[in-house]
Formats: C-alpha cells, structure tokens, sequence
C-alpha cells in the first residue's frame, strides 16, 4: 500500500494532532493508504532549538488575545462589593501603612516631600509590576487544560496578565491626582516621560513573566518562590526609600534594575523630587530589553514542552 506521509513541524507533539488532521482534511488532503479511510499518517517533528518570535501568527490570534485580557479583568472584580475601587484601595493602605512605619517611626528621608505623596508614586508602578509579575508567573500552569487542548500561540498566556493589569494601573492614578492637589505640587516637565517609563515598566514585567512562567510550568518551585521573590525585589526598588541613599559608585551597578529608574522617574516626572535620573532609566532600558529578548527566546525554547508537563 502507498501512504501520503506530511511532514509537519509543529510547537508541540501532543496537542497539535487533532488541529493538523482537520485542516488537511478540509484542504482535501489524502493522508490514509491510497483510495481508503484509515486514520491518517502524519510524521510529526517539534521544533527544536531557538526561535524566533511569530508575530504574524500573534496577529491571526488577536481575537483571543483581546478576549483572554478582557476575561482576566472581569474575573479580578467578579462577584465584589467594592469591584473597581480594590485598585485605590490596595495601593492607599500601603501608603498609610508605609508613611507610619517608615515616615514616622523609622524617619526614612523623602527628598524633602511629605512621604504620603513620596511612596504612592512609587506604590503605582511598583504595585502594577508586582502584581503583573505574579500572575505572568503562574499563568501557564493556571491555564494547563488550556494548554493540552487547543493550538494557539502560547505567549499569549504570560502578556494576558500584562496587559490586564493595566487598568488598575490607570485608575490608581486618581488617587495621585488628588494628592497633589492637597499637597500643592505641579508635575513637572518630565511627566512627558510617563508614556516611556510605562511602557519600560510593562517590558520588564513580560520579560521577567516570560521566564518565570517558563520555569513555573516545569518547576512548581517557582510558584512557592514568588512571595519571597516580590517581598525581596520590593525592598530592593526605591519604594521606601529614595535613591538618594545609593553610594554614587554603585549607582550605575544598581540602575541594571529597571525598576530603579521606572519608579524614580515617575517621582522625577509627577512631584518633581530629583531631576529626571537619565543613568537610571538608560541602563534600565538596556537591561530590561536584554530580560525581555532573552525571554522571549527562552519562553519559545521551552514552548514545545509545555503540553507534556503541564
């Protein structure tokens, strides 16, 4: 007998069977022994090594990338009192809690502006990137039965919860605005920076979800390991404290963490603390684009497994 054999290389080799059978079959394809009905016979070969990111193949998923971000922020407030009001709530009990503990009683210097004001600015994309950072983390093992189901680009599923926190990020802003109404503080110019300081904040917190949910999906560790991980980047980040307190010869050392200039430059745009810290936000740059390239790459690396662990 004479088999049709298709060589198809696909991202995973248990998932994807049932998706390549039905669109060969519509195109007509004959894949059985010639002039039967047997099951097809299909030489199934994952991709191996680096690559690349498929944009093209991002875009034809658009819809559910549209849909997944929508799920994600209706599923936050489903069934809740206050709904929309937890994205103020969160970040004001924290900076009531801070400005006790370290304003008041541990006297933290604030570059000479009430400490309120100085930690909720730092609280807005702190709160955005910690948060995005986590859910990115448990996003593939969250989503598993997805995963072994149906075909789609799975780097949709670690950008869901980027993109979705985005909204709590937006409405945090109301609080600021009227904090600097009572305190009597003009942003400054820099606050023409904010749209490239979110968008710095957003590509390190994908950068670090793509390779911490890589991880997660095969090392469950990684989930037990978060809480520890925020707790400890957060009193790494100027949150607390200004940069001020940073020795002028490890500053450059310590901007590698993007998150340095993300938040002081928020200070710098909206309260005017210090002059816009370019070292900060320059080196930052470069090393969140290394994190989310390199990602990125590892993400992809990682994606043909994903259906066989998770």
């Amino acid at each position: 007998m004479v088999y049709h054999v298709y060589k198809i290389r696909l991202t995973s080799s248990l998932n994807n069977f049932l998706y390549e059978k039905q669109r060969y079959l519509r195109k007509g394809k004959r894949m059985g022994p010639v002039g039967s009905n047997m099951p097809p016979v299909i030489e199934i070969k994952p991709k191996s090594g680096w690559q690349l990111i498929d944009f093209s193949e991002l875009l034809a998923y658009r819809d559910l990338f549209f849909f997944l971000v929508w799920r994600d922020i209706k599923v936050i407030y489903k069934q809740t009192v206050l709904g929309f009001l937890w994205a103020i709530i969160r970040p004001v009990f924290s900076m009531v809690i801070f400005s006790i503990v370290f304003g008041r009683l541990a006297k933290i210097p604030s570059d000479n502006i009430p400490y309120p004001i100085f930690s909720y600015v730092a609280l807005i994309p702190w709160t955005y990137f910690s948060t995005a950072m986590t859910n990115s983390t448990q996003s593939l093992v969250t989503n598993a039965n997805m995963i072994t189901k149906v075909y789609f680009p799975r780097l949709i599923i670690p950008m869901t919860p980027v993109l979705a926190g985005l909204v709590d990020f937006a409405i945090s802003f109301s609080v600021l605005a009227m904090l600097m109404v009572w305190y009597h503080i003009v942003p400054t110019i820099y606050i023409l920076m904010v749209p490239f300081l979110t968008l710095l904040m957003i590509l390190t917190a994908a950068g670090i979800g793509m390779w911490l949910s890589a991880m997660a999906i095969q090392y469950r560790d990684i989930r037990h390991a978060m809480s520890f991980l925020v707790q400890l980047l957060m009193y790494a980040a100027p949150v607390v404290w200004p940069v001020s307190l940073i020795p002028g010869k490890y500053r450059l050392l310590y901007a590698a963490y993007p998150m340095a200039g993300v938040i002081e430059g928020f200070r710098a745009a909206l309260i005017g603390t210090t002059p816009m810290p370019w070292d900060l936000v320059g080196v930052g740059t470069a090393s969140a684009l290394v994190i989310a390239v390199s990602g990125a790459f590892y993400f992809r690396r990682m994606e043909r497994i994903f259906a066989d662990v998770a």
